[in-house]
C-alpha cells in the first residue's frame, strides 16, 4: 500500500514542471492580453494568508523574476516571512492572521478587517497591473470581488479547493477571476463540468523541488540519533492552534509506542513559521513521564532533512504530507478540530478524502485519522 501511495502520487505530481515556474507563460500571457503590459516595469499586488501560501507566492516571486530579468518588478501586498525575503513589500503581514475555526476567525475579525481596509487602500493609491492571490480563500475570495469590480485583473493561484466543500462559491470564481492557476490535476476538470474555461492546470509548486539537504547519516550525526535505530517523525502542522490540538495526542501514540518499542526515536518537528519554544512548552506541559519526554527531540528548519531521515511520520493534514510522498517516507495523515468546528464545518466538507497525498492518487493509499 505504501508503495501503491509513494509512486502514484509521485507519479502525478511529477507529470508537469514545477508550479511556479509552469504558472510564467500563463501569468505573462494574461498580464499581456488584459493590461497591455510592457516588458520595461511591472507593478503586481500579491496577497497570501497561510504558511504554505507564503511560501508558494514566494517562489513565483522568484521564477517570475528570474523569467524576466529585464522587468522591473513591484511587489507589494499581504506577506509571510518568505514573501518579504523574496522582495514583496508589506502591506499587510499575514503571519498572525493564519487562523481556521469559527471562535478563532471571529475573535481576529478586527484584524482581518484591518488588513482587507489596508491592502484596498493600496490597490487604490498604486493601481497595480494585476493582483495574484494565493490560496486563502475566505479573505481572497472577497478581495477578488473588490478588485473585479473596480477594474484591476485577477490571477488566483493555487485554486481554493471548492471540490471539497462549498463548491457554490465556483460562482464567485467564475464571476471575479480572470484567471485560476490550478496546482492539482483535477481541479481543471471540475471547473470545466462548471462551465469555468479560464483555468490552467500549472503543477504542484513543490514537483522538483522536495530534496533534503543531507541523509540520514549526517542528520543523525547533527542532531545526536543514532542512525540504526528507527525514527519516527511527528509534524503537528503551522498554525498555533495545530500545536495545541494535534501535538497532544501525538505524544499520546509516541508514549505507547515507546513502551512497547523502546529502540524508536521521535523526532517534534516545529514548521519554519512557527517558534520550537511552543512545542516545548506543550512537550513540558504533558503528562507522560520525564525519560519520555528528555528522549524527545524538537528540530526547526530541518523538516525534508527529517522526513528523508524517518522510517515512518505522523503528518498533520496539508502541504507536508506531500513533501513526506515525495521523500517516500510511509505516513499516516492526522488532523484534529475543536468540537464546534468539526460538528459544524466538518459537516460542510464533501471530498472524500482529507489528505492532498489520497486526493491526488483518487483513492486511500495513506491512512487518515481525523
Amino acid at each position: 500500500m505504501l508503495t501503491c501511495a509513494r509512486d502514484r502520487s509521485q507519479g502525478n505530481l511529477r507529470s508537469r514542471r514545477n508550479g511556479a515556474q509552469a504558472s510564467l507563460p500563463a501569468v505573462r500571457r494574461h498580464l499581456a492580453g488584459a493590461v497591455g503590459m510592457t516588458t520595461n516595469s511591472l507593478r503586481l499586488m500579491i496577497v497570501a494568508g497561510e504558511a504554505s501560501g507564503d511560501a508558494h507566492a514566494s517562489k513565483l516571486v522568484s521564477a517570475l523574476r528570474k523569467a524576466a530579468p529585464e522587468t522591473q518588478f513591484e511587489f507589494f501586498g499581504s506577506t509571510g516571512a518568505q514573501m518579504r525575503d523574496a522582495g514583496v513589500e508589506p502591506i499587510v503581514k499575514a503571519d498572525e492572521l493564519a487562523i481556521l475555526g469559527l471562535w478563532e476567525i471571529g475573535r481576529a475579525l478586527p484584524k482581518f478587517w484591518r488588513a482587507f481596509a489596508q491592502l484596498k487602500r493600496a490597490a487604490e493609491e498604486r493601481k497595480p497591473d494585476a493582483s495574484i492571490l494565493v490560496d486563502w480563500p475566505d479573505f481572497n475570495l472577497r478581495l477578488a470581488r473588490w478588485l473585479h469590480r473596480r477594474g484591476f485583473p485577477v490571477i488566483y493561484y493555487v485554486s481554493p479547493q471548492l471540490w471539497a466543500w462549498r463548491s457554490y462559491r465556483a460562482r464567485n470564481v467564475q464571476r471575479d477571476v480572470d484567471l485560476v492557476l490550478s496546482i492539482l490535476p483535477f481541479e481543471k476538470d471540475w471547473y470545466a463540468a462548471r462551465g469555468m474555461t479560464h483555468v490552467e492546470y500549472v503543477g504542484h509548486p513543490l514537483t522538483g523541488e522536495v530534496r533534503p539537504r543531507y541523509d540520514r547519516e549526517e542528520f543523525s550525526r547533527r542532531n545526536d540519533f543514532d542512525q540504526s535505530r528507527p525514527i519516527i517523525a511527528l509534524l503537528p502542522g503551522s498554525r498555533h492552534k495545530e500545536l495545541v490540538r494535534i501535538l497532544p495526542p501525538m505524544l499520546d501514540a509516541a508514549s505507547v509506542i515507546s513502551r512497547e518499542r523502546p529502540d524508536v526515536q521521535f523526532v517534534v518537528v516545529v514548521a519554519p513559521n512557527r517558534d520550537p519554544a511552543e512545542a516545548r512548552e506543550i512537550i513540558a506541559a504533558d503528562g507522560h513521564n520525564a525519560l519520555f519526554k528528555e528522549s524527545l527531540r524538537v528540530i526547526h528548519h530541518e523538516t525534508r532533512e527529517v522526513l528523508a531521515a524517518a522510517d515512518a511520520a505522523a503528518v498533520a493534514s496539508g502541504t507536508a504530507t506531500l513533501e513526506a510522498a515525495l521523500l517516500s517516507t510511509p505516513l499516516v495523515i492526522v488532523y484534529k478540530e475543536s468540537f464546534l468546528n468539526w460538528h459544524t464545518l466538518g459537516n460542510l466538507i464533501t471530498a472524500e478524502h482529507y489528505g492532498l497525498v489520497n486526493l491526488i492518487a483518487d483513492r486511500r493509499v495513506v491512512t487518515e485519522l481525523m
